[in-house]
């Protein structure tokens, strides 16, 4: 990653808003905040935090710098109220005290949430394997094998490296490359191999173990409904002898918001984001709609950031963060 990327991912009071740690600012809720506003390209979101304090992001999406105003109607705060704000991209709070709405200068494409890496140690937790890392062929006991020439040593050598780590399968025949085997029909089987890649730390804390995490696609799924697949490795992991974050990839097809809650820890909610402007709002947009359903272990989820990886610029990034960590999404970026 470059300083640059860094410095948006690393943003601690952002991701405070998002993963409700213990600083100024606390959201022992874990509401979805949401659009309040839109005035053609400009755009007010907001979400509650403990303490009477709102999260709010300015959201530019025209061609230059513009002033955005956001009512204290629009976000529930009392109209006679008046207001310190903060901005957590520059991590300061500013002078002026606003009273009845907040009014400020944006730049294009810019985003103002008011209110070696060190990812680690502020609150990235999994390191995430996604497709293509098995053989196309299951073993002699019908197991999947990870592929030799990627990793000699397995899942499980590198899960005693990483300490927290998260894997891929898919609820069709054949992964989305189609190089590797999916884990329809073989959901209890799978399941188990991924919880006994397991390892102990002889220490004073604890027993490590290795997979935490379980991203599960949608291709070759035969035609059978999301409702149907889904379910079964959900409590195939319940059955697992241990606790796997289950993250459903359905990609929104028929509205999991409304019932991946009860089998599951996370929900695509729209198709694969791209590396753009366009693609990213318009994917907001789309997740937006179901921020009700969101709720502390089950989130919505349109796919994940896509920071640094060179298609938006410093200003779009930061406000693909933002709305992000606002909305209280998946914080995970890939590199």
């Amino acid at each position: 990653m470059t300083k640059e990327t860094v410095e948006i991912v690393a943003n601690k009071e952002v991701i405070a808003i998002n993963q409700e740690k213990e600083t100024f600012l606390v959201d022992p809720h874990g509401v979805q905040a949401k659009k309040v506003r839109m005035e053609g390209d400009l755009e007010v979101w907001a979400g509650p935090l403990s303490g009477y304090r709102v999260a709010l992001l300015l959201l530019n999406r025209g061609p230059s710098r513009t002033s955005i105003t956001a009512l204290w109607d629009d976000i529930e705060i009392p109209a006679n109220s008046i207001v310190e704000a903060r901005d957590l991209w520059q991590h300061k709070t500013l002078k002026q005290k606003f009273v009845g709405n907040l009014t400020a200068t944006v730049d294009s494409h810019a985003s103002d949430a008011m209110v070696s890496s060190g990812l680690s140690a502020i609150g990235y937790k999994y390191i995430n394997i996604d497709d293509c890392w098995g053989e196309l062929k299951r073993d002699s006991q019908g197991s999947l094998v990870a592929k030799a020439s990627t990793f000699p040593s397995g899942i499980k050598a590198l899960s005693e490296y990483v300490h927290s780590n998260g894997i891929y399968s898919d609820a069709g025949t054949l992964t989305c490359s189609q190089t590797m085997p999916g884990s329809l029909g073989h959901e209890e089987q799978d399941a188990k191999t991924f919880a006994s890649w397991v390892y102990i730390v002889l220490s004073l804390s604890c027993i490590r173990q290795g997979i935490d995490y379980l991203k599960y696609d949608n291709c070759e799924n035969t035609g059978t409904s999301p409702r149907e697949r889904y379910p079964k490795m959900s409590k195939a992991l319940l059955n697992s002898g241990r606790s796997i974050f289950f993250s459903l990839c359905e990609w929104g097809q028929e509205d999991p918001a409304t019932w991946a809650g009860d089998i599951g820890n996370s929900w695509r909610t729209t198709g694969d984001i791209q590396d753009n402007w366009k693609s990213m709002t318009l994917i907001a947009d789309q997740n937006d709609r179901w921020a009700s359903y969101a709720r502390p272990g089950s989130w919505n989820d349109p796919d994940m950031l896509e920071v640094g990886n060179g298609g938006m610029t410093k200003e779009e990034y930061r406000s693909h963060f933002s709305i992000w960590a606002l909305a209280k999404l998946p914080l995970a970026d890939r590199v």
